[in-house]
């Protein structure tokens, strides 16, 4: 696959990546900006809000009718972590321009109505209204607080606070429930003004074709804001190696414990330098031939649960498990036992093997789905090569023990995290 990216304007970039096997294109506007405790909140309310609304369609009901007209097209949004940067999506699938009966773009069109959704908010006087805002920030503190609920994902979300405390990395995705309350509709227009004047900006089609004149639109719209700050958002600070790692303990009302173990590693950055961390960790704790999976749950039965993960862009490693009480200490010291056996290389060609055949397998299917194609690119803008999935397949494939060894001699605990029962205390 030839892929080109064409520089827009100043930080906005247009990708176009071909795909003949969707009867529909996905187009995604992504902005990336630096992850701060004081704008978290207000820059991740934005992609939804941005997506519900406009002056041209000043409600939900108007908007659909809209989407209606263009057969059926979808509105997404969403706020991620993108290392030190919040990346901000909103994308639109729409069926492919053979399919329209009256020969209009239809994908082009979808584009500029997403475009516009962007561009033109619903605000007066540089202030969102009121009404909109509050139901968007009562979006917001459900789905915080949902994540507290979720107690699996509530435990990693501590380990990394407490990991990468006063660190940008550090800072929770969509801020806290305090921080969305504080919202107002002022301070979310200048997050807004901000987003477009100082977000690096990358506009991807996913389908059979680009329509005539569809990145040129986007280079007309952005031509009309000042962009001389523009966020560099392909370096992140890498976890760093400590001492002496910290324990940190949170009591509440839960029946099943969680521990979670943060790593440094010495390899960080792009699949240039750090796709052998991905062989190893998936080695350390990924399917079921791993060694946290076959040991630590299966042999030892000391958890429920225990699998590791790799953030390559942060050089960081997290192992989660769910296990009693009276297991916390065996199953850390079991976790930091393995990973010393991989250090050792003291791991079968069958694990070995069995690695690199599953992450080859899970890289070929990406091009299954539309969404992924597009999160692939949009999550690599820290690669100063376009790498396909089919192209770090084939990397991947050429992967020694020795990478592996060489991967793990890196890893350093940071940081443990434990969810305790209140009666445990």
């Amino acid at each position: 696959m030839s892929l080109e990216i064409l520089e827009l304007q100043s930080g906005v970039e247009g990708l176009f990546i071909k795909n003949n096997r969707f009867n529909t294109t996905l187009v995604s506007y992504n902005f990336y900006l630096p992850l701060k405790k004081e704008t978290a909140a207000e820059n991740a309310l934005l992609p939804f809000i941005l997506t519900s609304c406009s002056n041209r369609y000043p409600d939900f009901s108007r908007l659909n009718y809209k989407l209606s007209k263009l057969y059926g097209a979808r509105l997404n949004a969403s706020t991620e972590k993108y290392g030190d940067y919040q990346l901000l999506r909103m994308t639109i699938s729409v069926i492919n321009d053979r399919f329209s009966l009256e020969g209009d773009s239809l994908v082009k069109n979808a584009s500029e109505l997403l475009l516009g959704l962007i561009f033109e908010p619903k605000c007066e006087n540089g202030v969102f209204f009121e009404d909109d805002l509050e139901r968007e920030k009562r979006k917001a503190i459900e789905h915080i607080k949902g994540e507290i609920s979720e107690k699996r994902v509530f435990a990693k979300k501590r380990l990394i606070e407490e990991m990468f405390k006063n660190e940008p990395y550090g800072t929770p995705k969509c801020g806290t429930v305090e921080d969305v309350q504080a919202i107002t509709g002022e301070s979310l227009y200048k997050a807004w003004k901000n987003m477009l004047s100082s977000g690096f900006v990358r506009v991807q089609v996913v389908g059979s074709a680009v329509p005539d004149g569809l990145f040129e639109e986007v280079s007309e719209r952005f031509s009309t804001v000042d962009r001389n700050n523009v966020c560099d958002c392909k370096i992140s600070a890498p976890a760093k190696k400590v001492s002496t790692p910290k324990t940190v303990t949170d009591y509440m009302d839960v029946s099943q414990g969680k521990l979670c173990l943060g790593f440094s590693t010495t390899l960080c950055g792009n699949d240039d330098v750090a796709l052998p961390l991905m062989v190893m960790t998936d080695i350390f704790g990924g399917g079921p031939y791993s060694r946290l999976f076959s040991n630590v749950r299966e042999k030892m039965s000391l958890c429920y649960y225990c699998s590791a993960s790799a953030i390559r862009q942060k050089g960081l490693v997290t192992v989660e498990s769910g296990l009693e009480t009276d297991n916390f200490e065996k199953a850390e010291k079991e976790i930091l036992n393995q990973l010393e056996a991989l250090k050792k290389g003291e791991f079968s060609d069958f694990e070995f093997e069995s690695s690199i055949k599953s992450i080859t397998d899970s890289l070929n299917t990406y091009n299954d789905s539309q969404n992924s194609i597009d999160l692939w690119y949009v999550i690599k803008v820290n690669n100063d090569s376009l790498y396909t999935p089919e192209d770090i397949a084939e990397k991947i494939s050429t992967i020694t023990r020795e990478d592996v060894i060489n991967a793990a001699e890196g890893v350093c605990l940071n940081t443990v995290y434990k969810l305790l029962p209140k009666e445990a205390k």
